[in-house]
């Protein structure tokens, strides 16, 4: 589910980064913004309203504001009259423009508001659009820890004292990042990438058991912490159950599906004395040579078995054949 945006907060949160200034009195502030898309009129500003996205945030940048100044009076104002009778959000004017007449009076009516940024047109394009994909982009919660281990998200998840944090508290330890413990949001950006963060209030705090809360970039520095991860690896942590079936060869790569996001998972058996530290390493550095290198190991593995094999079959064949 996404989150409910309305004007003000907008107003409120990217009126540094957009140099905002609120135009005329300070109504509409509570119309709820439905569309992670901003766009310009167009057409509609001359009176083609067919296919008209209203539901969209509104910017004129200076194209759109010389052709309302180059119209007659009369015009001007049926074809603004015609814009803001459209229940869109709010409008937006760039490069500090003025308003020409009677746009400000036509939007009080209709319980627009309008507002206006000193930035150049492309440059708030460049700044909006991020913003309102990270507020619109499909998010869940998950529980586990996620760490940044040589620049490839893994997120560890199992049951609860399995040893979830103190896996990634080692991994700190070593030299890697931590994002955030116990409890990741996720979020879905494009098609296919999944981004996790932590909690405003609980980022980059660890509870270990037995010791308590861990203030991680106090003790190990700011290095060893990042706001933010794309996820890339689940490593489900279990106990080890000598009746379970567990994959030795790899080849039967495993996914999970996390917000339409296909991620691939590992399982990792846990037993006294294995080193699951160096193991999520080496996980990560795979994944690695996987999806960015395109060698895996398994698969190389098992074509060099096969073309063995196949050596083995044409020497017994042709010694079948060899009648001398």
């Amino acid at each position: 589910m996404s989150k409910r945006l309305t004007v003000g907060m907008l107003h409120e949160r990217m009126k540094d980064p957009l140099e905002l200034e609120l135009l005329g009195p300070a109504i509409g502030l509570d119309r709820e913004i439905t569309s992670p898309e901003a766009s310009s009129p167009g057409l509609v500003l001359a009176g083609y309203i067919n296919r008209f996205p209203y539901q969209r945030i509104q910017v004129l940048g200076e194209t759109e504001i010389s052709y309302l100044q180059s119209v007659p009076d009369l015009q001007r104002r049926d074809n603004l009259e015609q814009f803001f009778g459209f229940p869109i959000p709010c409008a937006f004017i760039t490069k500090a423009l003025d308003p020409p007449e009677p746009l400000l009076e036509l939007a009080e009516a209709n319980g627009v508001p309008v507002l206006r940024s000193r930035l150049k047109t492309a440059e708030f394009y460049r700044l909006m659009k991020p913003y309102l994909a990270d507020q619109f982009a499909p998010t869940t919660t998950l529980h586990g820890s996620l760490a940044d281990v040589y620049g490839v998200g893994v997120f560890f998840t199992g049951k609860s004292g399995i040893g979830k944090s103190e896996c990634v508290l080692d991994l700190v330890e070593r030299g890697h990042r931590l994002v955030a413990d116990d409890l990741v949001f996720a979020s879905r950006r494009g098609n296919d990438v999944l981004i996790g963060k932590g909690h405003e209030l609980q980022r980059h705090f660890m509870e270990i058991r037995g010791v308590g809360l861990l203030d991680i970039p106090a003790i190990f520095g700011i290095h060893a912490v990042r706001q933010q991860k794309r996820i890339e690896v689940v490593v489900v942590l279990e106990e080890w159950d000598g009746e379970a079936h567990v994959e030795r060869t790899g080849l039967d790569v495993q996914t999970t599906n996390i917000l339409g996001v296909e991620i691939p998972r590992i399982t990792v058996n846990l037993n006294p004395g294995k080193n699951i530290t160096v193991i999520a390493e080496v996980i990560a550095m795979n994944h690695l040579l996987r999806y960015y290198r395109g060698y895996d190991s398994a698969t190389a593995f098992n074509e060099r078995l096969i073309g063995q094999m196949r050596r083995n079959a044409d020497v017994q064949r042709y010694l079948q054949e060899d009648e001398e």
